[in-house]
Protein backbone atom coordinates (compact mmCIF):
# COMPACT_ATOMS: atom_id res chain seq x y z
CA UNK A 1 0.00 0.00 0.00
CA UNK A 2 1.27 3.32 -0.99
CA UNK A 3 2.64 6.14 1.71
CA UNK A 4 1.97 9.66 1.86
CA UNK A 5 3.98 12.29 2.63
CA UNK A 6 2.46 15.89 3.43
CA UNK A 7 5.62 18.51 2.53
CA UNK A 8 4.84 22.41 3.89
CA UNK A 9 6.40 24.81 1.35
CA UNK A 10 7.31 21.88 -0.82
CA UNK A 11 7.28 23.77 -4.19
CA UNK A 12 10.50 25.13 -4.40
CA UNK A 13 13.81 25.29 -2.50
CA UNK A 14 14.43 22.78 0.30
CA UNK A 15 11.04 21.78 0.20
CA UNK A 16 11.36 20.50 -3.48
CA UNK A 17 14.40 18.78 -3.22
CA UNK A 18 12.40 16.86 -0.29
CA UNK A 19 10.06 16.23 -2.60
CA UNK A 20 12.32 14.77 -5.51
CA UNK A 21 13.92 12.20 -2.84
CA UNK A 22 10.82 11.01 -1.75
CA UNK A 23 9.51 10.70 -5.11
CA UNK A 24 12.70 8.39 -6.08
CA UNK A 25 11.42 6.27 -3.02
CA UNK A 26 7.91 6.07 -4.27
CA UNK A 27 6.00 8.07 -1.95
CA UNK A 28 2.90 9.56 -2.86
CA UNK A 29 3.04 13.15 -2.07
CA UNK A 30 0.93 16.24 -0.98
CA UNK A 31 3.00 18.91 -1.86
CA UNK A 32 1.81 22.60 0.11
CA UNK A 33 2.53 26.20 -0.91
CA UNK A 34 1.27 29.48 -0.74
CA UNK A 35 1.07 30.26 -4.80
CA UNK A 36 -1.70 29.48 -6.82
CA UNK A 37 -1.63 26.13 -8.32
CA UNK A 38 -0.85 27.59 -11.78
CA UNK A 39 2.14 28.74 -10.57
CA UNK A 40 3.55 25.60 -9.38
CA UNK A 41 1.91 23.68 -12.41
CA UNK A 42 5.87 23.09 -13.25
CA UNK A 43 7.08 21.73 -10.37
CA UNK A 44 4.21 19.43 -9.54
CA UNK A 45 4.73 17.53 -12.89
CA UNK A 46 8.30 17.36 -12.53
CA UNK A 47 7.04 14.81 -9.34
CA UNK A 48 4.62 13.34 -10.73
CA UNK A 49 7.35 12.37 -13.68
CA UNK A 50 8.70 10.32 -11.31
CA UNK A 51 5.83 7.81 -11.16
CA UNK A 52 4.12 8.94 -8.28
CA UNK A 53 0.35 10.79 -7.31
CA UNK A 54 1.18 13.99 -6.64
CA UNK A 55 -1.40 16.45 -5.18
CA UNK A 56 -1.24 20.32 -4.18
CA UNK A 57 -2.70 21.77 -0.98
CA UNK A 58 -2.79 25.44 -1.02
CA UNK A 59 -2.64 27.19 2.17
CA UNK A 60 -0.99 29.39 4.60
CA UNK A 61 0.23 27.67 7.78
CA UNK A 62 0.43 30.79 9.75
CA UNK A 63 -3.52 30.87 9.93
CA UNK A 64 -5.99 28.61 11.69
CA UNK A 65 -8.35 28.41 8.13
CA UNK A 66 -4.68 27.89 6.10
CA UNK A 67 -4.01 24.70 8.08
CA UNK A 68 -7.40 23.16 8.46
CA UNK A 69 -7.64 23.74 4.09
CA UNK A 70 -4.00 21.90 4.41
CA UNK A 71 -5.26 18.81 6.77
CA UNK A 72 -8.53 18.43 5.01
CA UNK A 73 -6.76 18.35 1.10
CA UNK A 74 -4.33 15.78 2.82
CA UNK A 75 -6.62 13.58 4.51
CA UNK A 76 -8.95 13.59 0.99
CA UNK A 77 -5.68 13.06 -0.83
CA UNK A 78 -4.24 10.18 0.99
CA UNK A 79 -7.95 8.42 1.92
CA UNK A 80 -7.18 9.20 5.99
CA UNK A 81 -3.82 10.53 7.86
CA UNK A 82 -0.57 11.03 6.06
CA UNK A 83 2.12 8.56 6.94
CA UNK A 84 4.77 11.18 6.88
CA UNK A 85 4.70 15.13 7.65
CA UNK A 86 7.30 16.91 6.58
CA UNK A 87 7.44 20.44 8.55
CA UNK A 88 9.38 22.46 5.94
CA UNK A 89 7.19 26.10 5.44
CA UNK A 90 9.27 28.70 6.52
CA UNK A 91 9.87 32.76 5.81
CA UNK A 92 12.91 35.29 6.36
CA UNK A 93 11.78 38.41 7.41
CA UNK A 94 11.02 40.69 4.94
CA UNK A 95 14.36 43.50 5.92
CA UNK A 96 16.81 41.95 7.52
CA UNK A 97 17.53 44.35 10.38
CA UNK A 98 19.72 45.16 13.47
CA UNK A 99 18.34 43.57 17.16
CA UNK A 100 17.53 46.86 18.32
CA UNK A 101 15.49 47.99 15.07
CA UNK A 102 13.51 44.66 14.35
CA UNK A 103 9.81 45.54 14.65
CA UNK A 104 6.84 43.85 16.03
CA UNK A 105 5.43 43.63 12.77
CA UNK A 106 8.67 41.48 11.26
CA UNK A 107 8.73 39.27 15.06
CA UNK A 108 4.83 38.21 14.04
CA UNK A 109 5.54 37.44 10.10
CA UNK A 110 8.24 35.03 10.78
CA UNK A 111 7.43 33.55 14.23
CA UNK A 112 3.73 32.97 13.43
CA UNK A 113 4.48 30.96 10.24
CA UNK A 114 7.55 29.55 11.25
CA UNK A 115 7.00 28.60 14.80
CA UNK A 116 3.30 29.04 15.33
CA UNK A 117 2.12 27.64 12.47
CA UNK A 118 3.99 24.72 12.27
CA UNK A 119 3.41 23.77 16.18
CA UNK A 120 -0.28 23.85 15.25
CA UNK A 121 -0.16 22.27 12.01
CA UNK A 122 1.95 19.48 13.75
CA UNK A 123 -0.31 19.19 16.42
CA UNK A 124 -3.30 18.88 13.82
CA UNK A 125 -1.98 15.95 12.21
CA UNK A 126 -0.70 14.17 15.10
CA UNK A 127 -3.77 13.82 16.66
CA UNK A 128 -5.04 12.34 12.93
CA UNK A 129 -1.73 9.86 13.01
CA UNK A 130 -2.62 9.04 16.69
CA UNK A 131 -6.02 7.79 15.71
CA UNK A 132 -5.03 6.13 12.65
CA UNK A 133 -2.60 3.99 14.82
CA UNK A 134 -5.32 3.47 17.22
CA UNK A 135 -7.59 1.89 14.80
CA UNK A 136 -4.32 -0.08 12.84
CA UNK A 137 -1.25 -0.97 15.19
CA UNK A 138 0.38 -1.44 11.43
CA UNK A 139 -0.04 2.43 10.10
CA UNK A 140 3.15 3.52 10.14
CA UNK A 141 3.50 7.68 11.10
CA UNK A 142 7.08 9.92 11.25
CA UNK A 143 7.11 13.67 11.82
CA UNK A 144 10.64 15.71 10.12
CA UNK A 145 10.67 19.48 11.45
CA UNK A 146 13.50 21.70 9.19
CA UNK A 147 14.91 23.88 11.38
CA UNK A 148 18.09 25.76 10.80
CA UNK A 149 21.61 26.31 12.28
CA UNK A 150 19.91 29.04 13.16
CA UNK A 151 18.97 27.71 16.00
CA UNK A 152 22.40 27.99 17.66
CA UNK A 153 24.13 30.07 15.86
CA UNK A 154 23.19 33.50 15.94
CA UNK A 155 22.46 36.52 13.11
CA UNK A 156 21.62 39.81 14.95
CA UNK A 157 20.32 41.32 11.83
CA UNK A 158 17.78 38.39 11.63
CA UNK A 159 16.97 37.59 15.33
CA UNK A 160 13.37 36.82 14.82
CA UNK A 161 14.30 34.32 12.16
CA UNK A 162 16.88 32.72 14.96
CA UNK A 163 14.31 32.70 18.07
CA UNK A 164 11.67 31.02 16.14
CA UNK A 165 14.17 28.32 14.37
CA UNK A 166 15.63 27.69 18.09
CA UNK A 167 11.88 27.06 19.05
CA UNK A 168 11.38 24.66 16.41
CA UNK A 169 13.77 22.68 17.94
CA UNK A 170 12.21 22.56 21.31
CA UNK A 171 9.03 21.43 19.03
CA UNK A 172 10.62 18.50 17.88
CA UNK A 173 11.92 17.51 21.41
CA UNK A 174 8.29 18.21 22.92
CA UNK A 175 6.26 16.19 20.11
CA UNK A 176 9.10 13.50 20.50
CA UNK A 177 8.54 12.83 23.86
CA UNK A 178 4.56 13.02 23.64
CA UNK A 179 4.24 10.68 20.62
CA UNK A 180 6.76 7.86 21.84
CA UNK A 181 4.80 6.14 24.04
CA UNK A 182 2.52 6.16 20.55
CA UNK A 183 4.91 4.75 18.13
CA UNK A 184 5.10 7.52 16.19
CA UNK A 185 9.40 9.18 16.00
CA UNK A 186 9.87 12.65 15.23
CA UNK A 187 13.41 14.15 13.99
CA UNK A 188 14.32 17.28 13.37
CA UNK A 189 17.05 18.47 10.39
CA UNK A 190 19.25 21.19 10.43
CA UNK A 191 20.38 22.51 7.46
CA UNK A 192 23.14 25.07 6.89
CA UNK A 193 23.77 27.41 4.28
CA UNK A 194 21.68 25.95 0.94
CA UNK A 195 21.48 26.97 -1.72
CA UNK A 196 17.73 27.99 -2.39
CA UNK A 197 15.73 31.04 -3.33
CA UNK A 198 16.00 32.47 -0.04
CA UNK A 199 19.63 32.53 -0.05
CA UNK A 200 19.39 34.18 -3.25
CA UNK A 201 19.88 37.60 -1.84
CA UNK A 202 23.31 36.48 0.05
CA UNK A 203 24.28 34.38 -2.01
CA UNK A 204 27.75 36.69 -3.01
CA UNK A 205 28.38 37.22 1.57
CA UNK A 206 28.18 33.09 1.91
CA UNK A 207 30.38 32.24 -1.54
CA UNK A 208 33.17 34.48 -0.20
CA UNK A 209 32.81 33.30 3.59
CA UNK A 210 32.68 29.57 2.23
CA UNK A 211 35.90 30.07 0.37
CA UNK A 212 37.28 31.24 3.17
CA UNK A 213 36.68 28.13 5.18
CA UNK A 214 33.11 28.65 6.35
CA UNK A 215 32.40 25.01 6.11
CA UNK A 216 34.51 22.04 6.73
CA UNK A 217 32.96 20.89 3.07
CA UNK A 218 34.03 23.85 0.98
CA UNK A 219 30.51 24.00 -0.94
CA UNK A 220 26.97 25.35 -0.86
CA UNK A 221 24.82 22.87 0.30
CA UNK A 222 21.57 21.77 -1.97
CA UNK A 223 18.11 21.13 -1.85
CA UNK A 224 18.98 17.50 -2.58
CA UNK A 225 21.37 17.25 0.43
CA UNK A 226 17.95 17.64 2.70
CA UNK A 227 16.04 15.52 0.74
CA UNK A 228 18.33 12.69 0.70
CA UNK A 229 18.30 13.02 4.96
CA UNK A 230 14.56 13.20 5.02
CA UNK A 231 14.33 10.24 2.65
CA UNK A 232 16.33 8.17 4.83
CA UNK A 233 14.19 8.69 7.63
CA UNK A 234 11.34 8.10 5.98
CA UNK A 235 12.77 4.57 5.18
CA UNK A 236 13.12 3.92 8.46
CA UNK A 237 16.82 3.95 8.78
CA UNK A 238 16.74 5.51 12.29
CA UNK A 239 14.15 3.83 13.50
CA UNK A 240 15.73 3.96 17.64
CA UNK A 241 16.47 7.86 17.24
CA UNK A 242 13.42 9.57 17.78
CA UNK A 243 13.98 13.21 19.29
CA UNK A 244 17.48 13.72 17.61
CA UNK A 245 18.71 16.12 15.35
CA UNK A 246 20.59 15.34 11.79
CA UNK A 247 22.74 18.41 10.87
CA UNK A 248 22.81 18.70 7.16
CA UNK A 249 25.79 21.71 7.12
CA UNK A 250 28.86 20.54 5.61
CA UNK A 251 30.70 20.87 9.23
CA UNK A 252 29.78 24.07 9.58
CA UNK A 253 29.13 24.12 12.88
CA UNK A 254 32.38 22.20 14.11
CA UNK A 255 33.70 24.26 16.80
CA UNK A 256 37.51 24.73 15.06
CA UNK A 257 40.37 26.88 15.85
Amino acid sequence: MAKTALITGGTRGIGFGIAEKLADERWDLVVNGVRPEAAVAEALERLRSRGVRVAYAPGDISSAGGRSDIVKAARAFAGGPVNLLVNNAGVGPKARLDLLETTEESFDHVVDTNLKGTFFLTQAVARDMIAARQADAGFAATIVTISSISATVVSVNRGEYCIAKAGLSMLSQLFSARLGAEGIPVYEIRPGVIKSDMTAGVAEKYDRLIAQGLCVQSRWGQPEDVGRAVASIARGDFPYSTGQVIMVDGGLTIPRL
